[in-house]
């Protein structure tokens, strides 16, 4: 068991509270076979990054802006299999809403959209892909999340399931766990904490408003 506290956390979307893995392949795997692109390949890079920045990676040729507003209308349609990751809606209804947000790779209508559709409030801080000009692994989305909330990087806690997202909140100041929802444990070693799930994290609210987080450590 590790004890954390810290002032603020910021959660990643998908893959830490929201699972939304089988829509994801579904849209990448459609996209990169009519584009004549390997699916395995391009699911596995589009995971913890903005949706533009994978099609360039994957496919420089194509119009990415262009490519983008497909493949969000595609996942904006496809919300089979959605579902809330365990542990997710405890710790939140646990927390203050003033002491976190989220930090998505996603835009700011398709987080919406999941978190609507699994049943989780959608917090008015949320810093999304539309609100950033660089997103994860450079640290701007989360020291974005930290701005908004009004703390500094170095009292936030970040929870990731990606590596980029890992690199992300390292390069921010801030204290990142991750999850072993998307990656395999050894992926995710840049991370300070690893656990299993969000139902190994309790928190409580010390007396000057600073968060006490219990982590059963995987």
């Amino acid at each position: 068991m590790r004890r954390l506290e810290c002032e603020a956390i910021l959660f990643d979307l998908d893959g830490v509270l929201v699972d939304s893995t089988p829509c994801v392949t579904r849209v990448w795997a459609t996209w990169a076979r009519e584009h004549g692109l390997d699916p395995d390949y391009v699911v596995h890079v589009a995971h913890g990054q903005r949706t533009i920045e994978t099609v360039r990676t994957v496919a420089p040729y194509l119009d990415a802006q262009q490519e983008t507003n497909g493949l969000e209308q595609m996942e904006l349609t496809d919300t089979e299999g959605l579902r809330v990751l365990p542990g997710a809606k405890g710790l939140l209804d646990a927390l203050p809403p003033d002491r976190y947000t989220i930090v998505t790779s996603g835009t700011r209508r398709l987080a919406t959209k999941r978190l609507q559709v699994v049943g989780l409030p959608a917090p008015t801080t949320m810093i999304t892909a539309d609100d950033v000009t660089k997103g994860k692994p450079d640290p701007e989305p989360y020291l974005a999340g930290a701005r908004v909330l009004g703390f500094l990087p170095g009292q936030c806690i970040v929870f990731e399931d990606a590596p980029s997202g890992i690199l992300a909140a390292r390069s921010a100041g801030m204290t990142s766990i991750a999850l072993v929802t998307t990656y395999k444990p050894q992926d995710l070693a840049q991370a300070d904490l690893i656990i299993d799930s969000l139902r190994s994290v309790s928190v409580t609210i010390l007396g000057p408003g600073t968060l006490s987080l219990l982590i059963e450590t995987a």
